[in-house]
């Protein structure tokens, strides 16, 4: 169950895909190209090689404990987020003058699926923080920034987000948790928050929460939600920490998979941390971010970050277990294979079916970390380039995609798992072979932060039908350029891939048109196909991705360069193509011919 970094295929994204190179033109990334780049995921494998990936067995075997409102992480977790800090792990893309190390996200996001790969549990600690610290360089005060968010990007302390109630899932609208305003600027925080990753632990000295409350007399619905910085300890005006805030676990959940990450019911406000922290009663102190009712949308700014952060577990877990399931086919003898190539018993790996398993894992992955890697360096084009119409292109690029990597990673990361488990056989259904855990792991991906719906239903409404399909039909015609350069090509591999390229475009602009037309005139046919849509555009999007990446590996082989990694990159290419992107045409038909037959069952049938 050990774990070996992907590095020639992240390098291969960094440097051919999302052009790194170009990222370090851009100010203030001067010093991340290429080199950089290399050393500092070199760095991150060894760290997350050595220190992380050893735990993660075992955080399934010993999960975070909770007793009395004290969480406890599993036994060795404390020492390794220690090391963790000490790399300077936390800070890798966050701005220098708060103590990180400003990288580009197009390296960082590599750094942490390597993170979610070696240790998944332990690693959504980490990036929880990220969204925190994300949300406050957005939209907090100078005050705030300067409290809390040094020891953040440090992570001497780590974030949380607060949304989710008992009464209130995905709903936000239903959010009852209230904040009461106080003489001294601060406010008082009532209420009940569920499902709050590494909500409690014993690993940072403090931990800030950020949470969505109501402010007496607010609007109801979305438009009377704001943002509250809570911190578990109260902090002085030296940024020492002063007395215990009135915010305590009263339990954390016992879950299908992540087990070492603690997911706790945290209440605010009951007494029971604190009587009286600052003189005016019970309650837990908060502070607002930005305005009064605007809360939720400076979370989204969080909620976006942790949904890119998402996308890439499902890839890192995708990782992790098509390794495993590579090694297992290499040792494990059964039969003898079909073609009477070996007299007796061969390994599995011999066998079609086994191998057509593996390359379907391998190649979803691929594809995946190659969108994850292109979105990444459009997020810091949008963020930092200094022409404004390519930050406007990029921001346009990157929102749209992150629906996708969101919602098609995590999917996929299900078929990987499970197929990971099937090449195991009978043994994949033993825990001590570790197949399971990842097959465990990766269901929440699919739930959390926004379920695969959520993200489908923005997929639709936000980003195809908003702007009558004008984004979406921008990216099919970078596509279609690409299956120009194909179709220049005479490789049996190009021709293929451009055949089933440009059969998967016109039916992702069908859709569209589909979509554009039918999201206020019928929205039940519309949205009854929101979720294959989104199969359908990270599909496709992944396998544009595989396609540059066949270019470039055919450009590279013809120069001597690595034969044998670039015939693999060449022929899993064409194995998405014939395999992956062939999925596509029955999803466009089901969304455009099939969206009655998917709500015409009366609901007392069912």
């Amino acid at each position: 169950m050990s774990y070996t970094a992907p590095l020639k295929d992240m390098l291969f994204d960094l440097q051919h895909l999302a052009n790194i190179e170009a990222i370090a033109q851009i100010p203030g990334f001067e010093d991340a190209g290429f080199d950089t780049a290399q050393a500092v995921l070199e760095e991150c494998a060894k760290f997350n090689e050595g220190v992380l990936a050893p735990l993660n067995w075992e955080g399934d075997k010993n999960p975070t404990s909770w007793s009395n409102g004290v969480v406890t992480a599993t036994p060795g977790f404390k020492a390794a987020y220690q090391q963790f800090t000490q790399g300077g792990w936390q800070g890798l893309q966050h701005p220098v003058d708060f103590g990180g190390q400003g990288l580009p996200k197009t390296i960082g996001a590599f750094c942490g699926e390597m993170q979610q790969s070696a240790n998944m549990s332990f690693a959504l600690c980490p990036l929880l923080s990220d969204g925190a610290i994300e949300a406050l360089l957005t939209a907090g005060s100078d005050a705030l920034k300067a409290q809390y968010l040094e020891k953040l990007v440090s992570g001497e302390w780590t974030g949380t987000m607060n949304l989710t109630e008992p009464q209130a899932g995905s709903d936000l609208a239903a959010v009852r948790t209230r904040a009461e305003p106080q003489q001294d600027g601060s406010y008082k925080v009532f209420g009940t928050k569920i499902f709050i990753t590494w909500g409690e632990h014993d690993m940072a000295e403090n931990i800030v929460h950020l949470v969505l409350a109501r402010v007496q007399g607010a609007p109801e619905g979305v438009k009377g939600i704001s943002l509250f910085v809570v911190p578990k300890f109260l902090v002085n005006a030296d940024r020492s920490l002063g007395a215990r805030n009135d915010v305590q676990c009263v339990s954390i959940e016992h879950k299908l998979g992540i087990k070492a990450s603690p997911t706790a019911v945290l209440q605010f406000g009951d007494g029971t941390a604190a009587k009286d922290v600052n003189g005016t009663g019970p309650g837990a102190v908060g502070y607002l971010v930005g305005e009064e009712n605007r809360g939720l949308e400076y979370m989204f700014i969080m909620m976006n970050a942790a949904r890119y952060g998402v996308g890439v577990q499902g890839i890192a877990i995708s990782e992790r277990s098509y390794q495993q399931a590579v090694g297992f086919a290499r040792d494990r003898v059964q039969s003898r294979p079909v073609d009477a190539s070996a007299p007796m018993g061969a390994t599995i790996i011999h066998h079609p079916d086994v191998r057509r398993m593996l390359m379907t894992m391998r190649a979803v992955t691929e594809g995946c970390r190659a969108l994850a890697s292109v979105s990444a360096a459009a997020y810091d084009a949008a963020h930092a380039h200094p022409d404004a119409e390519v930050r406007k292109q990029s921001q346009a690029f990157y929102e749209f995609m992150v629906p996708l990597i969101k919602g098609f990673s995590t999917e996929m990361s299900l078929e990987v798992t499970s197929l990971g488990v099937q090449v195991h056989g009978g043994m994949g259904f033993i825990e001590e072979t570790g197949a399971a855990q990842y097959y465990r792991d990766a269901k929440i991906l699919t739930i959390y932060e926004g379920t695969t719906a959520i993200q489908a239903n923005d997929l639709v409404g936000r980003k195809t039908a908003r702007d009558g399909g004008r984004t979406a039909k921008g990216l099919a015609a970078q596509i279609g350029a690409t299956e120009a350069e194909l179709s220049a090509s005479a490789t049996p591999a190009a021709q293929a891939m451009a055949q089933r390229l440009g059969a998967a475009r016109e039916a992702f602009v069908e859709v569209v048109d589909f979509m554009a037309a039918n999201a206020k005139a019928n929205p039940v046919a519309a949205y009854a196909g929101s979720v294959p849509y989104l199969m359908l555009a990270g599909n496709l999007m992944a396998g544009w991705q595989m396609a540059r990446s066949l270019l470039v590996a055919q450009q590279q082989l013809a120069a001597g360069v690595d034969a044998d990694f670039m015939q693999a990159k060449i022929v899993t290419a064409q194995f998405y193509a014939q395999h992956i992107m062939s999925r596509i045409s029955g999803l466009r038909d089901s969304i455009v011919h099939g969206a009655h037959s998917a709500t015409a069952l009366h609901i007392d049938a069912f």
